[in-house]
C-alpha cells in the first residue's frame, strides 16, 4: 500500500513537472507558434487533470492516461529534434527540454510499474474447472 502511494506521488510529480514544464515554455515562446502553442497548453491542462486523476483514483486508466501523456510528449519532442515537429525544430539545448524529458519519462516509467499488478492479473487466465478465483 505505501508502495502503491508513493507510485501515484511520483507519477502525480511527473506530470505536474511536465505541465509546468509546457506552461513555462509556453510563455516564454510556444503561444506565438500555430499549432504547438495551443498543444502545449492541452498537455498543461491534461498534465494537471491526469494528476489529480492517478491520486484520487485506484483505477488502473488512471495509471495508463499517465503512461500514454509521457510517450506522446516523448514521442512528439524526438519529432521536433529529427525532423520537426509542426514546423518548431528543438536541439536539446535547455533546462526545460532536460526537465521536461525527465518529467516525462518519470510517467512512463512510474506509471508502468504502477500498472504491474493489473497486468499481472491479466495474465493470469481463471479457469474454474480448477478451483481457481479471479
Amino acid at each position: 500500500m505505501l508502495v502503491e502511494r508513493v507510485l501515484r506521488g511520483l507519477v502525480a510529480a511527473g506530470l505536474l513537472g511536465s505541465a509546468w514544464v509546457h506552461l513555462s515554455v509556453w510563455l516564454d515562446w510556444a503561444r506565438d507558434t500555430a499549432v504547438v502553442g495551443p498543444l502545449f497548453l492541452v498537455n498543461v491542462v491534461a498534465g494537471v487533470v491526469i494528476a489529480v486523476a492517478v491520486v484520487v483514483s485506484r483505477h488502473p486508466l488512471s495509471a495508463l492516461a499517465a503512461v500514454g501523456f509521457g510517450v506522446a510528449t516523448l514521442a512528439a519532442y524526438v519529432l521536433s529534434l529529427t525532423v520537426g515537429f509542426f514546423g518548431v525544430h528543438e536541439r536539446f539545448a535547455t533546462r526545460a527540454e532536460l526537465w521536461g524529458v525527465i518529467t516525462e519519462a518519470a510517467c512512463v516509467v512510474f506509471g508502468l510499474v504502477l500498472l504491474t499488478p493489473t497486468l499481472r492479473r491479466g495474465r493470469h487466465r481463471v479457469d474454474p474447472a480448477a478451483g481457481d478465483r479471479p
